[in-house]
């Protein structure tokens, strides 16, 4: 086996968003690295996927990004995609609950009510639990210094349980397929820990965060006319132009000890050495990869959860439809029992979807422990999520077009204390693997933008040593 070449040599492992961002960090910084960027799957992008339906670019995986945090639409502009960003042409949603779809509450910040008159006004939740509530505004702050715990115990106790149920538990669960009473506060949800901290009050907290939020006109998403995987496309074509190597279908093996500090990645392709390697795969295959070097940290990410979800695409006649289309879509509370969780309406959420005469629907199924919908055959899925659209908003006959993608182990659920453990993973990554890193969405969030913003960072501590400090780039 030859020694590494004169020329730094990083192996990125993931070509996912995370993996994609990284390698395209490095390189910008450092042009002259031996970048090797290793993909098990025949494509990059990773959960970010846009395909052709009922005529249009249309998403089945994630389809916008955080406009109210910096990194995605930053990345995004440094990457010439600025004429490609556009916000939803609706803000307004639904909710499935009490057997009816009735329009969210007016004021609601991740599903902590702010206004509980217009809470009451929309039939969403009982006269009881809307009393229940309120009584976070009388109960006084919590104990200071008190540890990272559960989204669901926090909200219960200071909101009640059917806040918890009908609001802040399908809200969460549309983001990372969970059950929120077993995520973390610090990792899921830290704005609950801030309303506390500052105002003692869940509401009252939430109520200046909405007011904050309100003095700009920013939107809250942005998605892109071409469909998201135009960003890890671009990405993966600016890595590719500034040197770097993308190999698709090859799978990372084992991580081995080189000569001197080096490492050898193997792989379905044969053995890579090595200065610096980065793995930015889900955890349950990061974990093995890494063990030889961080055992702890590595058994704490193979018993990490992950859920499963499943993302259905329909297109509609619209004269087929019996609810009005007037919004960006519903999401459905889990106490209704429905195997669907969450309907987009895409053709009215995305401008550049408009049809006049076909609906595009973007259904979703699948909660951490419900594997009712991953369990179906897709005939059957689909079947079982047009009887519950049936109920929830009137879809009568079949659909014109469908397509099924289903996401396994898609979603890592973080545990409360899932922060300090990732502190603790990369404390003995520091002491015992210096040129070794490990990042991604089981680290420290999910969504494009918080994906980016760990990339980036970790990209900026391999660049902080020696070898690749961007002053040791040898003169030419």
């Amino acid at each position: 086996m030859s020694s590494p070449p004169a020329t730094p040599r990083v192996v990125v492992i993931g070509g996912g968003i995370t993996g994609l961002t990284v390698a395209y960090t490095l390189l910008e910084a450092r042009p002259d690295l031996d970048l090797h960027l290793l993909e098990a799957d025949d494509q990059v992008g990773g959960k970010v996927r846009t395909g052709p339906f009922a005529g249009h670019p249309v998403d089945a995986g994630p389809d916008a990004f955080l406009a109210r945090v910096p990194e995605g639409i930053d990345l995004c502009r440094q990457l010439g995609l600025d004429a490609d960003m556009v916000a939803p042409a609706s803000r307004s949603a639904y909710l499935y609950s009490r057997a009816a779809l009735r329009p969210f509450p007016e004021g609601l910040v991740l599903g902590v009510p702010t206004d509980l008159e217009a809470l009451a006004r929309s039939g969403v939740m009982s006269p009881d639990g809307v009393a229940r509530a309120a009584q976070d505004l009388t109960m006084g702050p919590d104990q200071p210094g008190q540890a990272d715990e559960s989204v669901g115990a926090l909200v219960r106790r200071r909101l009640g349980d059917e806040v918890y149920d009908v609001l802040v538990g399908p809200l969460l669960s549309g983001v990372n397929a969970g059950d929120a009473d077993h995520l973390s506060v610090a990792a899921g949800a830290p704005q609950f820990a801030a309303a506390l901290e500052h105002h003692g009050s869940l509401i009252a907290g939430a109520r200046a965060q909405r007011q904050a939020s309100l003095a700009s006109d920013a939107p809250v998403f942005f998605g892109l006319t071409g469909g998201i995987q135009t960003l890890t496309d671009t990405l993966a074509q600016r890595v590719a132009a500034a040197g770097g190597h993308l190999h698709t279908a090859t799978a990372a093996e084992a991580i081995t000890p080189g000569t001197d500090t080096s490492y050898v990645v193997a792989s379905s392709h044969g053995p890579l050495e090595a200065d610096v390697v980065i793995a930015t795969t889900p955890l349950f295959v990061t974990g093995p990869l890494v063990a030889p070097f961080a055992p702890e940290a590595a058994h704490e990410m193979g018993a990490l959860e992950y859920a499963s979800a499943v993302m259905v695409g329909l297109a509609v006649a619209r004269d087929d439809i019996d609810h009005p289309l007037d919004a960006s879509g519903f999401l459905v509370a889990g106490r209704e029992g429905l195997v669907l969780t969450a309907c987009s309406w895409a053709s009215s959420k995305w401008a550049h979807l408009a049809d006049p005469d076909v609906a595009i629907l973007r259904a979703s199924a699948g909660r951490h422990h419900d594997r009712r919908a991953l369990e179906m055959s897709d005939p059957d899925l689909v079947d079982a999520l047009l009887t519950d659209l049936a109920t929830t908003m009137g879809v009568r006959g079949r659909p014109q077009e469908v397509r099924v993608t289903r996401w396994e182990r898609a979603l890592p659920q973080f545990r409360p204390g899932h922060l300090q453990r990732v502190d603790n993973w990369r404390q003995e990554f520091g002491e015992r693997a210096p040129g070794l890193f490990a990042t991604g969405a089981g680290f420290e969030g999910l969504g494009l933008p918080a994906c980016i913003r760990q990339a980036q960072a970790t990209a900026k501590l391999a660049l902080d040593l020696p070898l690749l400090r961007p002053s040791a780039i040898p003169p030419t």
